[in-house]
């Protein structure tokens, strides 16, 4: 995995505060691959809750502003339709929290 601790306890701790503390994260992607160089940081967030979409904006602003990296967040929630991308992120991903 091409992250790092600090970069691991970061994207924990914005989940938990923008998601709750039952969130649950994936990191799938380049980014779980050590031989590879690069890239962003592909996340899948499960949350128990619903969200509008300028929440989702921000909570991605402010990982991205943290990890000064780009960050694409796929997030699912119970009233959104599981997607092809989420299935990959929890078959492939690393789970972060």
């Amino acid at each position: 995995m091409r992250l790092s601790p600090e970069q691991v306890a970061q994207i924990r701790q914005t989940a938990a505060e923008s998601f709750g503390p039952e969130a649950r994260v994936w990191l799938f992607g380049s980014r779980v691959d050590d031989r590879k160089l690069g890239g962003d940081i592909d996340l899948l967030v499960e949350s128990d809750q619903d969200f509008p979409v300028q929440a989702l904006l921000r909570t991605q602003a402010r990982m991205e502003s943290a990890l000064r990296l780009p960050v694409d967040l796929v997030v699912q929630t119970p009233h959104s339709q599981p997607g092809p991308i989420a299935n990959i992120a929890r078959i492939t991903g690393i789970r972060l929290a």
